[in-house]
């Protein structure tokens, strides 16, 4: 794409605009001006389509055992997503309860998928971490299975997932693999032995925009996850506003690499429906931002070049050193990009920097990288930064048919959203659904933001943290813990590969420090002395107590993805590393109240 034609021609992005309408007590709305146009009935339709108009194009392709891709064309996707429909009607599984999915992105994770919505089952695909990664204790997964009450669990492997599905009543388990180890379990193939019947069709003519299509579970950090309803309208509409702001996906089909786990809204519902709604192709990484895995993504970037790179802050970092050692893998990489985006969590702007930089090296034209932002219960996206940025932060302005609304909460400006993308509620849980809409009925989705220029609306939103995050030390002074954590880590970069905050009715702030792998090879010395320059460069940023931790404690591990510390989707669940490393919070403010001894803690 050309550099300012793109952003100036309406034909590949929608304008810059919006309409502030002011509330009283200073609150305000965003609204998009421009009205949101029809979107398809069901997720299905937008499979029937490209298996019709583009048959013979590639959809989705995951790696081949012996190398290269195995790839399922549109017209070969729809017919075994008929099969296997077949075989859940052909089951005459219990009504109202879920096909549950317990694997890693593959292409009979996605049949599954599109089968069950094509019939009218809801799925709920489970992260994979909670069994692979549990050991031998599958509590939260029981849990999560006995909140669920599925009708049929799938599992790719039975040696990987077994164990944790064992001694459960259900009424169908399937598996890709192994299948004949478990006792009672049948062979993926089973499901896709007998030919499409009008039984399938009938099925699918009978489902509405508020039929359920899928239930994503919230990261349930303090407690058992909520179960979100996701409905044909919520992902059908939001596709459709993306396709009203990202206007070139009419004229571009989007090529993917991508990663991102389809137990999350982001890789399934964002990057997997888009490539459905756009007829566009999705290669299943199956690599990961973490060491050694990230190798595998750095080799299909060798052979693919995606048109569209969507990832998380962390997977950027993973990538960036190999990026930045190989410019022809750079200039094979960033070539084709249209967009470079980014979601999930806030990037520092050293990442943002590199990213610019590297750019400027390998391409012609600069690399426009932007963001949006939303959740689980807004399927996902609510905003989007359709114009080109000369900074992380700002996360856009509301897309066609999404309502923003600002209200002043403890100092902030907390959000709240509806729209058609905007989920109905929990399932089995109407306490929490009542309490997660506001009495206009707008979506309390807990982040706070602000303009970037309160004299103009149409300068765009800036995320201004998680509300329910933010805390008050001992003297009564709010510290806002999304800005101060960027902040931090931008100041100790390269060494710091996440910050928690610390200091929740505290005299002063803190910070638990999880230092990057090359980090962890330096000398101790020269390791601290980086940091406390670090530390001292954050102060000389000024802003008092509130915004500059006043030491910070070096932990000696990564975050556990096991434990939940890191999400599968890989951001640091701050929360949990707060409830499962409490020793070292207090260890740190004993350093800072008391003066005590530790050596793990680091002052300027």
């Amino acid at each position: 794409m050309a550099g300012n034609d793109f952003f100036d021609d309406p034909r590949w992005l929608a304008p810059q605009r919006t309409a502030r309408e002011a509330l009283p007590g200073g609150g305000f709305v965003l609204r998009s001006p421009e009205p949101l146009q029809p979107y398809a009935r069901c997720v299905g339709d937008w499979l029937e389509r490209w298996a019709r108009e583009t048959p013979e194009a590639p959809a989705f392709a995951e790696p081949a055992a012996g190398g290269g891709w195995h790839t399922l064309g549109w017209r070969a996707l729809r017919k075994r997503v008929g099969r296997v429909a077949q075989g859940l009607l052909d089951r005459s599984l219990p009504a109202g309860r879920p096909i549950v999915v317990l694997s890693d992105n593959s292409l009979d994770h996605l049949v599954l998928l599109l089968a069950g919505m094509h019939v009218g089952r809801a799925v709920c695909t489970v992260s994979s971490a909670y069994c692979r990664l549990a050991g031998t204790d599958f509590t939260r997964i029981q849990r999560i299975l006995d909140q669920l009450a599925p009708a049929l669990v799938y599992a790719s492997d039975a040696a990987a997932y077994g164990p944790a599905l064992r001694g459960r009543e259900v009424p169908v388990i399937a598996f890709s693999r192994g299948a004949a180890a478990h006792p009672g379990a049948i062979d993926f193939e089973q499901l896709a032995a007998a030919p499409e019947t009008p039984a399938v069709t009938q099925a699918f003519a009978a489902i509405t925009p508020d039929t359920h299509a899928k239930y994503l579970l919230t990261s349930g950090s303090t407690g058992t996850p909520k179960v979100v309803i996701n409905t044909h309208r919520m992902l059908c509409a939001n596709q459709q506003m993306m396709g009203q702001t990202y206007r070139f996906l009419a004229h571009e089909k989007p090529v993917l690499l991508d990663w991102l786990p389809w137990s999350h809204t982001f890789g399934a519902n964002h990057n997997v429906n888009m490539v459905l709604c756009y007829g566009g192709t999705l290669y299943i990484d199956d690599g990961r931002p973490m060491p050694g895995l990230i190798d595998k993504t750095v080799a299909h970037l060798r052979e693919l070049q995606p048109t569209i790179y969507f990832n998380v802050p962390r997977g950027y970092d993973a990538l960036l050193p190999a990026l930045e050692a190989d410019e022809a893998l750079a200039r094979r990489f960033l070539g084709r990009l249209t967009m470079l985006f980014y979601a999930g969590a806030s990037m520092s702007a050293p990442t943002w920097q590199r990213l610019e930089a590297l750019a400027a090296r390998v391409r012609d034209t600069p690399l426009w990288m932007t963001t949006s932002w939303g959740s689980t219960e807004t399927s996902p996206a609510c905003t989007a930064a359709h114009w080109k940025l000369d900074r992380a932060g700002v996360i856009g302005l509301p897309m066609p048919g999404v309502e923003v609304k600002f209200v002043p909460n403890a100092g902030k400006l907390e959000m709240r959203v509806k729209g058609d993308h905007v989920f109905p509620g929990y399932r089995g849980n109407e306490a929490a659904t009542r309490e997660a809409f506001d009495e206009d009925g707008h979506y309390r989705i807990g982040d706070a933001g602000r303009l970037l220029d309160d004299a103009d609306a149409t300068s765009g939103i800036v995320f201004d943290g998680r509300v329910a995050e933010d805390f008050k030390l001992s003297s009564g002074t709010w510290v806002s813990v999304g800005t101060l954590r960027l902040r931090t880590v931008a100041a100790l970069a390269p060494h710091a590969q996440d910050v928690v905050i610390t200091g929740h009715d505290r005299a002063s702030i803190g910070a638990l420090v999880f230092p990057t792998e090359a980090a962890r090879n330096l000398p101790t010395d020269t390791l601290h002395e980086q940091l406390r320059a670090g530390l001292r460069r954050l102060q000389a940023e000024g802003g008092g107590s509130s915004q500059t931790p006043a030491a910070v404690l070096l932990l000696g591990d990564a975050p556990s993805v096991a434990a939940g510390e890191i999400t599968d989707k890989g951001y640091v669940n701050q929360r949990l590393v707060l409830a499962r490393r409490a020793a070292e919070v207090e260890a740190l403010h004993a350093a800072l109240d008391a003066g005590a001894a530790d050596a793990r803690v680091i002052r300027p």
